[in-house]
């Protein structure tokens, strides 16, 4: 049975319940989400036989045009993920770890923090997904088994990659890749796609990726992704 069959809704409803919380908070721009538990009884029992489903919604405003024409610039966080952890592939309510993570970049005056799994291989940012684009024009990020929530736009960004002509490729990514790099962006539901032109290790090494500015793959994905927002939003 699917997850809305269990919970007794069906789309339709669904849809309204959050129609009907963006118009209760008077939001049109705005961050929805809904947040799943297993139910009132508990859990750790099996006895949770309907779903809990909470609709919040609250105010949203993007990064400034000219954050996304400089990009953001990201340290290293200091702790790791675990890559055989099933709790860093979920959407969970833990955000301990991630909160902690871009503390870690706030002091330092970064914008974002990148974790390292303990073979040294870059997973994810804190609210972020990451993609390196090589010489040619191909777009590697992570594979889920680095130890990373695959996050929607992550997909998104995977399946638009075809039909502009570049080859899409998941596999493991270490620091010194990003010196090769041409170009790196981060992906997000809410700022979409963002430019990522420097990395900071944990030593206070510099890594700039191709020339330090948003690069043209990069921009070209950013347009076709706010097209598609536009198309299936309108």
């Amino acid at each position: 049975a699917s997850l809305l069959d269990l919970a007794g809704l069906n789309a339709a409803e669904l849809d309204k319940a959050c129609t009907t919380t963006l118009k209760a908070n008077g939001l049109k721009g705005a961050r929805l989400r809904l947040t799943v538990s297993r139910g009132e009884a508990g859990s750790l029992t099996g006895t949770c036989h309907k779903p809990t489903i909470l609709v919040t919604a609250s105010s949203y405003s993007p990064p400034s045009p000219e954050k996304y024409d400089v990009g953001f610039k990201a340290g290293v966080a200091s702790f790791g993920r675990l890559s055989q952890s099933p709790i860093v592939r979920l959407k969970a309510t833990s955000y301990l770890a991630s909160v902690m993570a871009r503390m870690e970049a706030e002091v330092a005056g970064l914008d974002e923090s990148l974790f390292l799994n303990e073979q040294s291989h870059i997973t994810e940012g804190s609210t972020s997904n990451i993609f390196l684009v090589t010489s040619s024009s191909s777009l590697v990020t992570p594979p889920i088994e680095s130890g990373l929530l695959a996050g929607i736009t992550r997909q998104v960004v995977l399946e638009l990659a075809g039909p502009l002509g570049l080859n899409t490729i998941e596999a493991e990514v270490r620091l010194k890749d990003l010196k090769q790099a041409s170009e790196a962006f981060l992906t997000n539901s809410l700022m979409e796609i963002m430019p990522l032109v420097e990395v900071r290790d944990n030593t206070g090494k510099v890594i700039t990726i191709g020339s330090g500015r948003p690069g043209p793959v990069t921009k070209r994905l950013m347009a076709v992704y706010r097209e598609e927002v536009d198309r299936k939003t309108r």
